[in-house]
């Protein structure tokens, strides 16, 4: 029997303080033998889809009582932050087409058409059949590991605050007016978290002197939009990170002084750590 393909890495800290989660769904690098043959890009290029580092950028949380959760599978294989229904009708054979979600139209589904800057992935579209056991075997595994997080956040503290954690290609933020932003906050325009939750955010980020802009332009995806529930006192923000302001994009490397950006931002994650749900939370977001 086939053993499964590692999706994930969970990681708890000693001790478990408060219900705080750090996700990292983008940062997976694990490329199966199959799918790298099935691909017409070389492995580089499969790369720069990736959120490569950000799991190592999140690691301090650890040191603060919350739990990690980080992908192996590489979001060009499967992306865990989209829900399974969304399959583009080009990459998947037999996909009901979809006219309406930016996200496929883009080759961006559940099982991506293209990477960074728009380079096709493979020449052909695979089965119906295979691309659901793709789902099966990566896709579920990880928010099976989320959701259940999750309930036993709120189960042992009374709620819970996911932080989904991302980067961003520099050339996504050049439309954007100077002085472009070093991060984006996204909560759903204030649906996937209490306001004090992403004030704490806003805090943390800017007490380090970086810039933040709020939900433009990425406001969140399946993730915060499925799991952020401030009425039940179940809080998701997504972050992103400029990646320009920690490694050489070309070629997927640190920059020299990651380590010094690392420090910066092991500060922020600090201060993420040390918030708290609140049961008051989910009076003030059913107002």
């Amino acid at each position: 029997m086939t053993r499964p393909e590692p999706t994930y890495d969970l990681t708890r800290p000693q001790q478990w303080l408060g219900g705080v989660i750090f996700a990292s769904p983008h940062s997976g690098r694990a490329y199966p033998g199959w799918f790298l043959a099935e691909s017409r890009l070389d492995a580089q290029l499969l790369r720069s889809s990736e959120d490569a580092f950000v799991d190592r950028l999140i690691r301090p949380a650890l040191d603060h009582g919350a739990v990690l959760l980080t992908a192996r599978v590489p979001r060009c294989v499967v992306d865990l932050n989209r829900g399974p229904e969304e399959m583009d009708p080009l990459v998947v054979a037999g996909a009901a087409p979809v006219m309406t979600n930016p996200r496929i139209m883009a080759g961006l589904g559940v099982i991506p058409r293209v990477v960074s800057q728009g380079r096709a992935i493979r020449d052909r579209p695979i089965p119906r059949a295979e691309a659901e056991s793709r789902i099966a075997r990566l896709w579920h595994p990880y928010h099976r590991a989320l959701a259940a997080l999750i309930d036993e956040a709120v189960a042992r503290f009374g709620g819970a605050i996911l932080f989904d954690m991302h980067s961003m290609p520099r050339d996504a933020l050049t439309h954007l007016p100077r002085p472009r932003p070093d991060m984006v906050l996204g909560d759903r325009n204030g649906v996937s978290a209490a306001p004090r939750i992403s004030a704490g955010v806003v805090e943390a980020v800017t007490a380090e002197g970086f810039r933040l802009r709020r939900n433009s332009p990425f406001s969140g995806a399946y993730i915060t939009q499925t799991y952020g529930r401030p009425r039940n006192n179940v809080h998701v923000v997504q972050l992103e990170l400029d990646r320009s302001l920690y490694m050489d994009e070309r070629r997927i490397e640190p920059r020299p002084d990651f380590d010094l950006f690392q420090a910066r931002f092991a500060r922020i994650v600090e201060r993420l750590a040390r918030l708290r749900p609140d049961a008051s939370d989910s009076a003030v977001a059913a107002e």
